[in-house]
């Protein structure tokens, strides 16, 4: 493999130099402000740029409609949402005093079962406390009788 040989400095300074002069020549090649190719170009960049700024608008204005819609529909939706959570909070209060009414009548005819069982209770201990009684004055007299 032949060794590395670089450019040299004359080399060098002989190709920078001729970069600079073929950038002098594009600069003087280029034409002047006035000239009718340049007001053309300058004129077809301001139709592209109308345009392109005419897209953007069109497109900015169709991204805030479907944004506005988007939340009209957000909105339509969270109302919907409200009403249902309210018909449905609505339908708990009344199960839960429907509830309340229930518990409190099966309270009432457990405390009147209670009461009616007592008041049995009491009649059954009075009949015999009455059967005793009667048995007691039965042998009371019985013994008087046979003495």
């Amino acid at each position: 493999m032949p060794a590395f040989k670089g450019a040299s400095f004359q080399d060098r300074q002989k190709s920078t130099a001729e970069a600079k002069k073929a950038l002098l020549e594009k600069f003087k090649a280029r034409p002047a402000a006035d000239d009718p190719v340049v007001i053309e170009r300058e004129a077809q960049r301001r139709e592209i740029a109308a345009a392109r700024e005419a897209r953007v608008a069109g497109r900015d204005a169709r991204l805030r409609a479907e944004a506005d819609e988007r939340a009209r529909q957000e909105a339509e939706k969270q109302a919907a949402l409200q009403a249902r959570l309210k018909v449905d909070e609505e339908a708990r209060e009344a199960d839960s005093i429907v509830e309340a009414a229930r518990l409190q009548l099966e309270a009432e005819a457990a405390i009147q079962t209670k009461a009616l069982l007592e008041i049995e209770k009491r009649a059954e201990r009075d009949a015999r406390y009455a059967a005793r009684k009667g048995r007691k004055a039965e042998s009371k007299s019985e013994r008087r009788r046979h003495r």
